[in-house]
């Protein structure tokens, strides 16, 4: 452990977490962890390109040119192909993750939007090898859900001090960048605490004002993770065991920090635990919109016959709707109400169900009105992550009522991309294949494809010349 000037406790779990990081190989990972990071990275790029056409991404693609000082560097932003530094692509590219939000939910946050695009963005810069990258990927993706683990405990709401989502997310990026770097344990120690240095005041400043500001948290934590990797590998003095040290870090988001999720199951892959979400659409409203997808391709159902759509049990937060239509993004990715109405209409997911005219369709708005809580008490958002956490989720059922009095109903648990009932690779590449379909043609999506489900043997500056449209 470091020198300190006060009590710093007796652990040494950052030093742990950095020695197990540094030692991530990929000849020792299971083929299921290749498998499955080379999927949601695959993933994770899909959903990007296809936001292409929400006007917030081409806000973040010229935020990162102004970032960066203009065009120039080695990595390349995933919406326009415009070359940047790492820091700047990471940006871009982890607010375009974000922006559907389609890409993952682990126990407490995002880790695939700091994850991957910091990796892929240092990877191009570094032109690392394939084997390098699927490293990088596991470490950030292992070394995110243990801190997020150890400040957010589900099982304990009341002792948090804020929804911090942000505030663990840069570990995401930091962890992958300097394993990218090739830090030693002490420097990955220090990046770590640089992490804890920027990270995020803990707030839910944008979950009580439903801004699309929450996407550009995003973006700013996988700049930041490469910063905090970068500057440990220049060299500073001091700064390590951030994550031990009282104050330093967990005590900022939880009165009562569970430090030894930092060290917990090291020979076990939490990143198999990761939802992925199926719908663009937030994690909590994934199981409904799965089922009335269903029931209406099963029985043929025509929205315009549908007296009323029952949720029950309701999730919290979670069933709000407008009749004057819906003001941002977030407001609208957390109405079930909203995507509910939106995949009856449309049943193909993407960013038209998103565009600023979709948000204020009569159409949709007078079929939404039909999606009513159930008689159950609502499921709270602190009572389903504690059934996550234990391996359950929440257990929906939907009843559609149709204007003849015919109705359909389904009881349901899981959806496609829980980690119990996982996409498997030919519907990974079809949802790929239909996002990409935004920004690339058919020919061009085939090689990128190839290019992930190959990566090992691929290197990062190949991607790059793929990236560009």
């Amino acid at each position: 452990m470091g020198r300190h000037y006060f009590d710093a406790g007796t652990t040494d779990f950052t030093q742990k977490l950095s020695e197990y990081a540094v030692g991530i190989r990929y000849d020792d990972l299971p083929d299921e962890v290749i498998e499955r990071v080379r999927l949601m990275a695959l993933h994770t790029l899909g959903v990007s390109l296809a936001a292409a056409d929400i006007p917030l991404s081409k806000r973040a693609v010229k935020t990162a040119s102004r970032i960066n000082g203009g065009s120039g560097g080695k990595a390349t932003a995933w919406l326009g192909g415009e070359k940047l530094s790492a820091p700047s692509a990471a940006f871009v590219n982890g607010t375009l993750a974000d922006i559907l939000d389609w890409e993952d939910c682990s126990w407490a946050g995002h880790p695939s939007a700091g994850v991957i695009p910091a990796a892929l963005a240092l990877a191009e810069e570094l032109d690392s090898n394939g084997r390098q990258l699927i490293e990088a990927l596991v470490a950030g993706y292992e070394v995110y859900l243990r801190v997020a683990m150890s400040v957010q405990p589900p099982r304990d709401y009341n002792h948090n001090k804020g929804w911090g989502l942000s505030s663990w997310q840069i570990f995401a990026s930091a962890a992958a960048a300097a394993k990218l770097l090739g830090l030693d344990a002490y420097k990955t120690n220090q990046a770590y605490g640089l992490a804890a240095l920027y990270t995020s005041i803990p707030s839910n400043l944008t979950q009580a004002t439903m801004s699309d500001a929450y996407h550009y948290e995003q973006g700013q934590n996988a700049f930041s993770g490469i910063l905090a990797a970068y500057n440990a590998e220049s060299g500073i003095e001091n700064l390590t065991d951030g994550l031990d040290i009282p104050y330093a870090f967990a005590e900022h988001l939880t009165s009562t920090p569970e430090r030894n999720w930092l060290v917990k199951d090291l020979d076990a892959y939490l990143l198999l635990t990761i939802l992925i979400k199926h719908w663009p659409a937030n994690m909590w409203v994934q199981t409904p919109v799965e089922i009335v997808a269903s029931l209406a391709r099963e029985h043929t159902i025509d929205p315009t016959n549908i007296a009323e759509i029952v949720i029950d049990p309701p999730t919290q937060f979670r069933m709000h709707f407008y009749p004057e239509g819906f003001s941002s993004l977030m407001e609208s990715h957390f109405s079930t109400p909203f995507v509910v109405a939106s995949v009856l209409l449309d049943p193909t997911p993407g960013s038209n169900w998103y565009s600023p005219e979709n948000l204020k369709d009569p159409t949709v708005l007078e079929l939404a009105a039909k999606v009513k809580p159930g008689p159950s008490p609502e499921h709270t958002l602190r009572g389903s992550f504690a059934l996550y956490e234990d391996g359950a989720f929440p257990v929906k059922t939907v009843t559609i009522t149709l204007k003849d009095g015919t109705v359909y109903t389904r009881t349901q648990a899981t959806h496609k991309g829980h980690p119990d009932d996982m996409l498997n690779r030919d519907e990974f590449t079809a949802l790929f294949r239909l996002n990409a379909s935004k920004v690339f043609d058919a020919e061009h999506t085939e090689k990128l494809i190839a290019y992930f489900l190959n990566m090992e043997h691929r290197t990062g500056a190949e991607l790059g010349a793929l990236l560009r449209p």
